[in-house]
């Protein structure tokens, strides 16, 4: 064997050694490649899986969302936010769910029919719309709330009319009956059954139906012919609270709107504007009281509420009431009981009442009052009963001095 021989075999083994790394390091390379591959497949698929699953939640809370919109009930209960919400959707999946197109027509109908808002003007923008809606609703709302208000209004009014007529036809059915039972009278008198309304007329009829003797009629009939008198003048309800308020502040001293507050004092005012009246007429009264009497029995009356009010502002001045009066003038107070009545001491409690803050008409109505008191009042407390008497008396006295030129003449 030649040694060339030797040099090939060696040279032979390590070609052979050579190759054989190199393949496998080629089949290592190979089977990386491939895992590699795999692996990014399996990644792909993976994230497809993912991305898949994203888009079916996505439309599943898609169609959650705009599932309501085709319900009636849902607008009219549904927030602005929850329709712009729903717009958004609608918006964002109209071109690729036909549930979401069809949303999204229902929803431009609805929001321009009920609000006047296009939602095509307004896009995708879920804040703007939202917006629009909320304005539009609070016009909306502010409208509603009127329209209920009159609305409640006319029903009001309406049920006002219907009781009103109940009771117009219950009231009817009365002075029938009445009318009725006092028809003889009526028709002796001649009085209309519609003056039946007037309770002091209705009232004397029934008295002259239920009259027993010839005198007890007779006083009837004289009251009857005073109350058409009366209704002939002022009608049947008689003079309103205008009229006895400028009648009575124009002839009473001392008497303003506060006195009006009183029942009684209105009721004796009324009488008094009455006996006027019936006097002015011809009328002059019963045996029991004549017609000048019963004007100073009411104007009597009227003083005597009167001078409530001014005992109450006297109070104030001699310290009854308080201790406002100074020591000076409890000692003037005490001094001048001698001289009690006179036109100076009228004068100096005038003077006094100044000082109170007693307006102009109840320094009026306290002295004329005070003019009806013929005794100091701690020298009528320790007088018996008949000197009370003649302090009545007196001040009977007094009240007709103090009577304006309106009564009617002796």
């Amino acid at each position: 064997m030649s040694e060339s021989d030797g040099i090939d075999d060696v040279l032979d083994n390590g070609m052979r050694q050579s190759l054989m790394i190199a393949s496998r390091i080629a089949e290592t390379l190979a089977r990386r490649r491939q895992e590699a591959q795999r692996q990014q497949e399996h990644q792909d698929i993976q994230t497809a899986h993912e991305a898949r699953a994203r888009l079916a939640a996505e439309r599943s809370a898609a169609h959650a969302v705009l599932a309501p919109v085709q319900r009636d009930e849902w607008w009219d209960k549904a927030l602005p936010a929850d329709i712009a919400t729903a717009h958004a959707v609608a918006e964002g999946w109209k071109d690729h769910e036909p549930a979401a197109l069809e949303a999204s027509l229902k929803i431009r109908l609805e929001v321009l029919a009920r609000y006047g808002i296009d939602t095509k003007d307004v896009g995708t923008d879920a804040t703007n719309l939202e917006a629009g809606i909320k304005t539009a609703a609070g016009e909306k709302a502010a409208l509603d709330e009127v329209a209920r208000r009159e609305e409640e209004t006319r029903q009001a009014a309406a049920e006002h009319e219907k009781a009103m007529q109940l009771l117009t036809a219950a009231r009817a059915e009365e002075l029938r009956k009445q009318a009725a039972a006092l028809a003889p009278e009526m028709e002796r008198h001649q009085v209309p059954v519609e003056y039946l309304a007037n309770p002091e007329l209705a009232q004397a009829l029934q008295r002259a139906h239920d009259a027993k003797t010839p005198k007890a009629v007779a006083a009837a009939d004289a009251e009857i012919k005073e109350r058409l008198f009366l209704i002939g003048k002022e009608g049947i309800n008689g003079p309103d609270m205008e009229q006895l308020r400028k009648e009575t502040a124009a002839n009473v001293n001392g008497a303003d709107d506060s006195h009006f507050k009183d029942p009684a004092f209105v009721n004796a005012a009324k009488e008094m504007h009455e006996a006027k009246l019936l006097a002015e007429g011809g009328f002059t009264g019963s045996q029991w009281a004549s017609m000048e009497q019963r004007y100073e029995r009411a104007e009597k009356e009227l003083f005597a509420r009167i001078e409530g009010l001014g005992r109450e502002i006297e109070n104030r001045v001699t310290g009854k009431d308080s201790n406002r009066l100074s020591d000076q003038g409890l000692k003037a107070e005490r001094e001048s009981a001698a001289g009690y009545g006179t036109a100076e001491h009228h004068a100096k409690f005038a003077e006094s009442l100044e000082g109170t803050g007693a307006n102009e008409a109840q320094i009026r109505g306290r002295l004329t009052a005070a003019r009806s008191e013929g005794t100091h009042p701690n020298a009528a407390v320790t007088m018996g009963k008949g000197a009370a008497k003649a302090r009545k008396s007196r001040a009977g006295a007094a009240v007709g001095a103090e009577r304006s030129k309106g009564g009617p003449s002796r």
